[in-house]
């Protein structure tokens, strides 16, 4: 069996910082970002991973990934998936749900699909190409335009912003030969 690669991706929801595990191999957003194109540049920035992982998490944490089994979790203990403070487990998949219907909008009807397929049911570039009747390398450019709307949404940029020009403070100490208490 292969070795698994996890990397780790600090995301913000709801004004909570957490550290998300990323399995690399899984994602198809992970490999995206490890490939590089013929610039050097990787496929996918570190700003739309983490976009797009933060809509993954919110899609988990909303309860709507496809199971395979029954869940029994929920009938043996609290919720422990890391829900808001003070929420329980259907409150945190309730505004888990609200997040990402948030999300979809924001990103709007063009990229909310791909969104889905990619981020959420990890489906390949090529099967997405496929599935919608794509040229190929298609679903790559859209996914990339997809991402950064979905980064924008969430106030994610390459580069941090402040102010166009910030207010110029001085400090100098008072000097003794004016009356002032010099050091």
């Amino acid at each position: 069996m292969a070795e698994r690669r996890i990397d780790h991706v600090e995301i913000e929801i709801e004004g909570v910082r957490r550290a998300v595990a990323v399995d690399l191999e899984e994602s198809p957003l992970g490999w995206l970002a490890r490939r590089r194109g013929r610039d050097g540049r990787s496929f996918v920035t570190p700003v739309q991973l983490i976009a797009g992982e933060r809509l993954r998490a919110d899609f988990t944490r909303a309860g709507l990934a496809p199971r395979l089994t029954a869940n029994w979790d929920a009938v043996t203990r609290a919720d422990r998936s890391g829900g808001a403070a003070g929420l329980n487990g259907s409150e945190a998949a309730l505004a888990a749900r609200q997040r990402l219907s948030r999300a979809m909008e924001g990103v709007g009807p063009e990229f909310s699909g791909l969104l889905m397929d990619v981020c959420c049911f990890l489906k390949g570039l090529e099967q997405v190409e496929q599935e919608r009747g794509w040229p190929a390398r298609t679903a790559k450019v859209v996914l990339a335009l997809g991402l950064d709307r979905l980064a924008r949404h969430y106030g994610l940029s390459e580069a941090a912003r402040g102010r166009s020009r910030a207010r110029t403070r001085a400090w100098r100490a008072t000097d003794a030969t004016n009356g002032g208490e010099g050091g």
